[in-house]
């Protein structure tokens, strides 16, 4: 695999970590590290494999920046209009979320060098800035994302080697929350905590020149990434705090105060890290949308940023406090655009027997059939 596939790679972990490394021993750890770690399993793998279909969806129809051109050519009309709603709704609500958070971190960065940033100055200097990265073309995301993803992932390693010596065996057999409806309930976050499907339409047209296994290659790599970091902190987690505290947590901060009186550093580096993911997936959902507008609306490079990046950015300015509580359907909206979506246009594409020497994601009808068994536990998970 060359460097352009290992950051395209990249660029799909960086999109998938987020809010989610420091979310999921939150939601998981007090139901023990068994069931957290054969459930979060279970979730990466059926993500992954609907991630798989629409890289196929996307080889043989064709390709294209966004998932616009792919639905028309496999769905129709109908379902090109319903996926770019679904679309829109995902990365409109994503777009402005990492907003928030991304001007909250700025403004407190800035403190800490004595520059008083407003919350709304921050927002628009964080956006515009980053906006212009991303309409220099997938080339320049990628290797910042490479640079960004380097130093994500030695904070890690930092984090981890501050706990290791609290690491105790015996806590990894703890259980303090035995309702095992809870657990299940805990699937929305851990597939949004995957949700990377988003860029591959991107990626796909930027390694225009790769093999059909390598791009395959590339979507697996990248998924197992954010699993491996995501479990090494969920035993890190749970092997360093009993599982009376395990329960107690109801914030991130709280999380992370845990860990304050036996390694006082832990909040420096999760800092660091957070800071990077949410930038990293910023730079992913970003990058897919404004793909997706300029797939849509064939606009030049300015209109294409004003459509992708003022609008939000408005929005996020102007309805933050109802945003907010929109944000509680954005992993239904993605159950349907991730899974349902991608299943419906490989069906169509098989019946029709297009291209079939191209990729085909393994598993035949047993793992379609498993797709939609798949998509429907994230649904009733998710209203339970």
């Amino acid at each position: 695999m060359n460097t352009k596939l290992i950051g395209s790679a990249l660029i799909i972990a960086g999109t998938a970590l987020g809010a989610g490394m420091l979310a999921i021993p939150m939601v998981l750890a007090q139901f023990g590290l068994l069931y957290g770690t054969v459930l979060m399993v279970l979730i990466w793998f059926g993500t992954t494999y609907s991630a798989l279909l629409l890289l196929e969806a996307t080889i043989k129809s064709g390709g294209g920046l966004g998932l616009n051109s792919i639905a028309r050519k496999t769905l129709g009309k109908g379902g090109q209009l319903l996926t770019n709603a679904l679309l829109y709704a995902l990365l409109i609500c994503l777009l402005m979320a990492y907003i928030l958070g991304a001007a909250d971190l700025l403004v407190q960065a800035m403190k800490a060098v004595g520059v008083e940033l407003s919350f709304i100055h921050s927002q628009i200097v964080f956006t515009l800035t980053t906006g212009l990265i991303v309409a220099c073309g997938t080339g320049v995301i990628d290797k910042l994302n490479r640079l960004l993803f380097l130093v994500m992932v030695v904070s890690l390693l930092m984090t981890l080697a501050v706990l290791l010596p609290e690491f105790s065996f015996a806590n990894l057999s703890q259980v303090s929350n035995e309702d095992h409806l809870g657990l299940i309930q805990t699937s929305a976050v851990l597939f949004t905590s995957f949700g990377f499907m988003v860029v591959i339409p991107s990626l796909v047209s930027y390694n225009n020149e790769a093999t059909d296994k390598q791009l395959r290659n590339m979507v697996i790599i990248g998924s197992v990434i954010p699993l491996v970091c995501y479990l090494c902190w969920l035993f890190a987690v749970v092997g360093n705090l009993p599982s009376d505290q395990l329960k107690q947590f109801a914030s991130v901060s709280q999380l992370m105060a845990g860990f304050e009186h036996q390694a006082p550093w832990v909040g420096g580096f999760l800092s660091v890290f957070t800071g990077l993911a949410l930038l990293t997936s910023f730079f992913g959902v970003a990058m897919s949308l404004f793909h997706q507008n300029s797939d849509t609306f064939n606009q030049n490079r300015v209109m294409t940023y004003v459509l992708t990046f003022v609008l939000p950015l408005v929005a996020a300015i102007w309805a933050a406090d109802q945003f907010l509580s929109v944000l509680a359907y954005a992993g239904i909206i993605l159950v349907f655009l991730a899974v349902f979506v991608p299943l419906a246009m490989v069906y169509k594409l098989r019946l029709a027997k297009t291209l079939d020497e191209r990729y085909t994601a393994e598993g035949g009808a047993v793992m379609m059939i498993f797709g939609l068994v798949f998509g429907g536990f994230l649904l009733v998970s998710q209203v339970i």
